[in-house]
């Protein structure tokens, strides 16, 4: 089921090159990019028309419209059982208040009678994308949405891939009631991407797209990307490395790398130790939980393609490997766990200890859920408030300010040939002199 890499002797100061042992996710060749740009085309040129077209054809499901009136979304809420409704509550504070406090750290900078602030300004429509088909996935919304609310967003539109029938789960329009959606459309895959950086004549186009989806949706979204804000993460299939000694229950490690495995087909999950025989033991563990799991195909799915057990040298060595795989989570079950989080420079969210499974970054700890998949956790992170605003600078200059600054500005000025830009400081102590105020 993992398949077993033996590093042992190889990395840390061994001068071995970790790109030659360990594989790497290619999700560029995963993708037909020349056919998402052409199914990209299609929306933009074709509108609601072509959305319906491709709904009917990757989806099977034949709609007259994709927006959910907004009563469906109240009568979902008002259906659910109270445990389900207190659970999204919690998660909803918890996600709204960390994420409150994020955006509203500004910043203002006084030297030499120049004061610049940072200003966060939210877009104006923002879009986000709940994945579908598989799962329903309500905390997705939960970890989308509320991050526009707190950047300051008014106007939010929610698209997610309609089920056989041509509904959503009853899930998904709870937690977009409960979040305050504006909109909701039952429209999947590159179609939604799409819809929502271009528009059509129902879906009003978004200023942001955001949200996780599979290699299609990522890749529609890179295509998107420049035409309409994108955060940087490719936000792909799931993944996550367990780094475990013997000092864990085989159990709970195995459980831990099943946990992202279980969305299905397309992600990573690997467990690293320095102890041979851990390694045999969660592998045993790994093999007993399949078994039992409702979605054994879908791990399944993960684990065989994409399911490794790395033995290293030791706590620095798992460490290294940990950097080289960026993996959207990594699952730190060993000791001294805290300590090696100081060893930890790419990955997407980093859980600690025996009590922090991924699933409490899931579903309940605060930041988003919504990380860099592929290795993009090299240079991107999670989904946060700034990926729905922007910064904008104030500058504000008094006169002592400008004569202290503007010797330089002309010489930098005329060092690049912008006589404008050089005659915009020295005109002014002209224009002074002769008492005409700039």
């Amino acid at each position: 089921m993992l398949k077993r890499l033996d590093l042992r002797g190889h990395g840390n100061d061994s001068g071995d090159d970790l790109a030659d042992l360990l594989p790497r996710p290619q999700m560029g060749d995963a993708v037909p990019v020349e056919t998402v740009r052409e199914l990209i085309a299609e929306v933009r040129d074709g509108g609601d028309a072509a959305v319906r077209e491709l709904t009917a054809r990757f989806d099977g499901v034949e709609l007259a419209s994709s927006l959910v009136p907004p009563q469906e979304l109240a009568a979902a809420w008002e259906g659910l059982p109270s445990g389900l409704r207190s659970a999204m509550e919690t998660a909803h504070r918890r996600i709204l208040e960390f994420h409150r406090a994020e955006a509203a750290a500004g910043h203002t900078y006084e030297s030499d009678g120049v004061t610049v602030r940072s200003i966060n300004q939210p877009v104006d429509r923002a879009g986000v994308y709940v994945p579908g088909g598989l799962a329903a996935y309500p905390s997705t919304v939960l970890m989308t949405v509320l991050l526009a609310r707190a950047a300051g967003v008014d106007d939010i539109v929610l698209c997610s891939p309609p089920g056989p029938e041509g509904s959503l789960p009853a899930t998904v329009l709870a937690a977009a009631h409960l979040c305050g959606v504006t909109e909701v459309h039952r429209v999947g895959g590159v179609q939604a991407i799409a819809a929502l950086a271009y528009g059509t004549e129902t879906i009003r186009p978004a200023d942001v797209v955001a949200g996780p989806g599979n290699a299609w949706v990522a890749t529609a979204k890179q295509l998107v990307a420049g035409d309409v804000g994108v955060a940087a993460a490719f936000a792909g299939p799931s993944e996550i490395v367990v780094i475990a000694d013997a000092s864990c229950p085989p159990a709970a490690a195995a459980t831990d790398v099943v946990l992202q495995a279980e969305h299905g087909p397309g992600g990573r999950a690997w467990l690293v130790t320095w102890d041979a025989g851990c390694a045999d033991a969660v592998c045993d563990a790994i093999s007993e939980i399949v078994q039992l799991s409702p979605r054994r195909d879908e791990t399944l799915a993960t684990l065989n393609a994409d399911g490794f057990v790395c033995l290293v040298n030791g706590p620095a060595h798992a460490a290294e490997v940990a950097n080289f795989v960026a993996p959207e989570h990594l699952q730190l079950m060993c000791e001294d766990a805290a300590e090696l989080v100081g060893s930890i420079r790419h990955a997407g969210a980093v859980f600690v200890g025996p009590w922090a499974p991924a699933s409490v970054g899931d579903y309940v700890a605060g930041p988003s859920h919504v990380l860099p998949t592929a290795g993009t956790a090299r240079f991107a992170g999670a989904l946060s408030t700034g990926d729905f605003a922007k910064r904008m600078h104030v500058v504000d200059v008094t006169e002592a300010g400008f004569d202290r600054l503007a010797p330089a500005v002309a010489e930098l000025a005329e060092a690049e040939g912008l006589w404008a830009h050089a005659a915009s400081v020295s005109r002014r102590k002209e224009w002074a002199a002769s008492g005409v105020r700039p």
